[in-house]
């Protein structure tokens, strides 16, 4: 009988640190479920390019902040794939608001961004773990800097950001021995994400040893080590940010 491929869910894959982290996986010989809430023609570019890499790529729509989205996303992982060998969690969500500005940080704003990034993260994490646990898979969060430094596009991101930290230790005792879960905390990236806020961007720079922002591929090129390697790590944070937090 022949082994399984194995298979990975990308949250937030239709562009950016998502897409890039997908292809990657994909010319690892991973198939790869692309999950997207709105972007759906730039999410069907991102499965194209999976295909490209000759592994099945499956799409699905559904915002994380959803538990049933999120359950029934996982199912047809299980469908589709057979199971998971690797959820990686990046979808994201901000609002750039001036950190002095308390008064426009409304329940909304604070809500909103915690649904995504921290209750979207525990939801797949959850519904993904029996999946895992079957074949000793492993779990990515991309994080962020904002929430080492409370820096960032705005206080409830950077918040989010830390929280998410958090989490992902717990988790990692929580899932351990069986599934790996570690995250990755970038600096400025190079994405629409930070289209119009170029001048932060520079900012952030100028104080880089490395005197650049990453690319996309910088950031998936250590989740796919810590997704597929690193089999004596587990808990860890581990920044790519060009040495501006060191």
């Amino acid at each position: 009988m022949s082994t399984p491929r194995k298979s990975a869910l990308v949250t937030g894959s239709a562009t950016g640190v998502g897409r890039a982290v997908a292809v990657a996986l994909a010319k690892r010989g991973l198939a790869i479920a692309v999950n997207y809430s709105r972007s759906q023609k730039e999410a069907e570019e991102t499965a194209a390019e999976v295909r490209q890499a000759g592994v099945p790529a499956l799409l699905c729509k559904a915002d994380v902040a959803n538990d049933g989205a999120v359950r029934a996303m996982v199912a047809r992982c299980r469908e589709e794939f057979g199971g998971l060998d690797v959820l990686v969690n990046n979808a994201g969500t901000t609002h750039f608001i001036d950190h002095a500005d308390l008064d426009a940080l409304t329940d909304e704003v604070w809500d909103g961004i915690f649904a995504v990034n921290l209750k979207g993260t525990f939801y797949a994490c959850r519904a993904a773990l029996p999946l895992l646990r079957e074949r000793n898979g492993s779990i990515v969060n991309v994080t962020s800097v904002a929430g080492l430094q409370g820096v960032g596009s705005s206080i409830p991101y950077a918040a989010s950001k830390a929280a998410l930290n958090c989490l992902t230790k717990s988790l990692a005792r929580a899932f351990a021995p069986s599934v790996r879960v570690n995250a990755v905390a970038p600096g400025p990236i190079l994405t629409r994400w930070l289209e119009g806020h170029e001048e932060m961007v520079e900012r952030s720079v100028q104080g880089t040893p490395l005197r650049r922002a990453s690319t996309p591929e910088d950031v998936a090129e250590i989740v796919v080590f810590l997704a597929l390697g690193g089999a004596m790590m587990t808990g860890q944070v581990v920044v790519v940010d060009g040495g501006r937090t060191m």
